[in-house]
C-alpha cells in the first residue's frame, strides 16, 4: 500500500510543484532554473505526503491540501539549500546531485533559498492551489510561517550550528532536532488538517502529538543512517555529521539504543492515531516508513 500511496501523493504534487518555475522575464531565467533545480532534483516529498494524508485521516479529498503541500515542501528545499551553503555545513551533494551552490554559484544559491521561501506563502495565499476561506488561508500562513523562523526551523539551525564539537544530553538534543526538523514536519501535518476544513481541536492535538513523535524518529533515523548507510545510498555524503563532529543519537546513546529509540518514538506516533479510524491508515504507514527508510 505505502509504495503505491507515495507514488501517487509525489506524482501529485510535482505536478503542482512543476507550475511554479515559469520565469516572469527573460532576465530571471537563471534564478528560477536555480529554483526549479533545487526543488525538482528529487527527494522522498516526506512532508508533502504527511501533508496529504492528514488531509484524509480528517476524511477530505487529498487535491484540497495540494497548496499546503508544495508550501512545505518549497520551505523545505529553500532550508536544504541554504544548509548547503559554505557558511553552513558545506555540503556538496544533495540528492545524488551537486548542491545548489555548486551546480549555480554561491549567491545565485542564496537568492534561490530566499525565491523559494517566499513563493511558498504566495502558494498558501493563491486560491487556485489553497482553495480554502481567506480566514483558514491566513490559519496556514502563520502555522508556517512560526514553524520556519526563528522559534522554529530557523532557530533549530542556529542551535546545531553553535552545538559543533559540544556533547550535548538527550533533552538538549531533542529541543535542538524538534525546532531544526520537527517544527516543519509538525507544520506539514497541521498545513494538511487544515486544508481538509474538518479540523477539531481534539484532532489537531492527537495529529501534533504524532507529528512530534514522527519529526523526533525522522531525525534520529537519519542521524542512524549517517552511521551505517553510503554516499551513493543517501544521495549524500555519509558521515558528513560525524566528520563535522556534530551531536548526533548515536554518538550520544550508542547505535543499538538509537535504533531501539526511533521504534519507540514509531510506536508513540501510532498510539497518536488511536482516535481515528481508517482514513489515517496512510499517516500509520508513513511512521513506519520514516522509521524503515534507508535514505
Amino acid at each position: 500500500m505505502i509504495a503505491v500511496y507515495l507514488a501517487n501523493s509525489q506524482a501529485r504534487v510535482n505536478a503542482a510543484l512543476d507550475g511554479l518555475f515559469q520565469a516572469p522575464s527573460p532576465e530571471l531565467t537563471r534564478l528560477y532554473d536555480a529554483m526549479r533545480y533545487s526543488v525538482m532534483n528529487g527527494g522522498k516529498r516526506v512532508r508533502p505526503l504527511l501533508a496529504y494524508a492528514a488531509c484524509e485521516a480528517l476524511g477530505a479529498a487529498p487535491e484540497l491540501a495540494n497548496g499546503a503541500a508544495c508550501a512545505v515542501e518549497l520551505i523545505h528545499a529553500y532550508s536544504l539549500v541554504h544548509d548547503d551553503l559554505p557558511a553552513m555545513d558545506d555540503d556538496d551533494l544533495r540528492r545524488g546531485q551537486p548542491t545548489t551552490h555548486k551546480a549555480f554559484d554561491e549567491a545565485c544559491a542564496i537568492l534561490a533559498g530566499d525565491g523559494l521561501q517566499s513563493l511558498a506563502f504566495n502558494v498558501l495565499l493563491d486560491p487556485q492551489l489553497t482553495p480554502q476561506d481567506a480566514e483558514t488561508r491566513l490559519s496556514m500562513v502563520k502555522a508556517l510561517a512560526f514553524a520556519a523562523g526563528p522559534a522554529g526551523m530557523v532557530g533549530g539551525q542556529a542551535i546545531d550550528l553553535g552545538a559543533v564539537g559540544l556533547k550535548l544530553d538527550q533533552t538538549a538534543l531533542a529541543f535542538m532536532h524538534r525546532h531544526k526538523t520537527g517544527a516543519l514536519i509538525e507544520a506539514s501535518i497541521k498545513l494538511g488538517a487544515l486544508a481538509s476544513g474538518r479540523a477539531e481541536k481534539t484532532e489537531l492535538k492527537s495529529l501534533q502529538t504524532y507529528a512530534q513523535a514522527i519529526g523526533l524518529a525522522f531525525q534520529v533515523q537519519d542521524d542512524i543512517l549517517d552511521v551505517e548507510s553510503d554516499t551513493a545510498t543517501l544521495g549524500k555524503r555519509q558521515g558528513a555529521d560525524i566528520a563535522r563532529d556534530k551531536p548526533t543519537y548515536p554518538s550520544l546513546l550508542g547505535l543499538s539504543a538509537a535504533k531501539s529509540y526511533v521504534l519507540e518514538l514509531r510506536d508513540q506516533a501510532l498510539h497518536a492515531l488511536r482516535p481515528f479510524d481508517a482514513s489515517a491508515e496512510p499517516l500509520r504507514e508513513l511512521a513506519r516508513y520514516i522509521v524503515d527508510r534507508r535514505s
